[in-house]
């Protein structure tokens, strides 16, 4: 169970990051952003991509934010996001519950430059009610994660 996957991965780098388990669905950007009482950008979706290489990488993002395709190649190359059924195999987690702990598969992580514009974030845990409230910064240092500027401008935060 991918939840557990996570559970294991905070306790092994003995994190004291509570879990944040919901009766409702967190599946989507704005069912979490509604359930955890917050704005959209402020739920750190988690993206999968392959790109021309042949290989995976993760992209955690705002929750508002798109991809901006250029600077997205001049970042990695052609790349296109993975179908959800191979996101799940790689990750060990459900689409909705997409995260970059407690992987399946090793995959490099990277962090779009767009999560600073808040003090925290909620990144999903692994499960579609499940989710985290943390730093962009602490984040980025959990899960070795590269700071990548791919994105689109939003607006304020």
């Amino acid at each position: 169970m991918s939840l557990e996957s996570v559970k294991r991965f905070f306790a092994e780098r003995q994190l004291d990051i509570p879990i944040l388990e919901l009766d409702v669905s967190t599946a989507t950007v704005a069912l979490a952003a509604e359930a955890h009482g917050v704005e959209p950008g402020r739920i750190a979706k988690t993206l999968a991509f392959r790109i021309s290489d042949g290989s995976v990488l993760l992209l955690v993002a705002r929750g508002d934010a798109r991809i901006d395709n250029r600077k997205f190649k001049a970042a990695f190359g052609k790349g296109r996001m993975l179908p959800a059924e191979e996101v799940e195999t790689l990750t060990g987690h459900p689409v909705g519950g997409v995260c970059p702990f407690g992987l399946a598969t090793p995959l490099p992580v990277y962090l779009d430059s767009s999560l600073q514009a808040f003090d925290e974030v909620l990144p999903a845990a692994g499960a579609v009610h499940s989710a985290v409230r943390l730093a962009p910064a602490r984040l980025a240092e959990i899960v070795a994660g590269q700071w990548v500027d791919v994105c689109q401008e939003t607006g304020p935060a």
